[in-house]
């Protein structure tokens, strides 16, 4: 009988330590990704800093522009909900936002457009080289097509959100911010 019963804990103790982990809200692109790697100016303060600046932090990374009518307000303000969901570890998370369009995006406005959403996003500005190797190197699309006659002022880019963890390791990516609490859950899984 103890030997019976033994077993059966033994089998429970076994199904209870292989049960699937909890589903990421974003989608697992660990290993598949390289580490966060960048130079560019932080329009916050004019720095130009790299990514060895955030080791310590989970980093977002996020590819956009100012005059974005929809996707990008919209993102940097599900990020910010994300943020204050976070309570005091907001402190430990940096969302990047990286502009596509640096032509119109000046320092001083993207200090102020990212200031709107919240303390713990920085503006990051660098030269077209920099920024299509950063969109490169993640495999994020956009374009910028200067007006003409023809054609107005044209800015497009990918939606996607990359997660990396203290570390600089890219660990999730989404394309929708519509949970903040789902998101906040993925940051808070890395803090642990």
């Amino acid at each position: 009988m103890r030997r019976a019963l033994a077993c059966l804990l033994l089998a429970v103790a076994l199904t209870a330590c292989s049960q699937p982990k909890k589903p990421w809200y974003g989608s697992d692109i660990t290993g598949v990704m390289p580490k966060l790697s960048f130079t560019m100016t932080r329009a916050n303060d004019s720095a130009q800093v790299t990514a060895k600046d955030y080791l310590g932090r989970i980093v977002l990374l996020y590819f956009g522009y100012t005059n974005c009518p929809d996707i990008c307000p919209t993102t940097l303000a599900n990020l910010s909900d994300m943020l204050e969901k976070l309570g005091p570890d907001a402190s430990k998370v940096r969302v990047l936002f990286v502009t596509v369009d640096p032509n119109r995006d000046t320092l001083s406005v993207l200090k102020k457009y990212v200031a709107a959403f919240a303390p713990q996003m920085d503006g990051l500005r660098g030269n077209d080289n920099a920024i299509a190797a950063l969109a490169r190197r993640y495999r994020v699309a956009y374009s910028v097509t200067p007006a003409s006659p023809q054609h107005p002022y044209t800015v497009t880019h990918s939606s996607a959100v990359f997660f990396f963890d203290q570390k600089g390791h890219a660990r999730l990516v989404t394309l929708s911010t519509d949970d903040p609490v789902g998101l906040a859950n993925d940051v808070k899984r890395f803090l642990d």
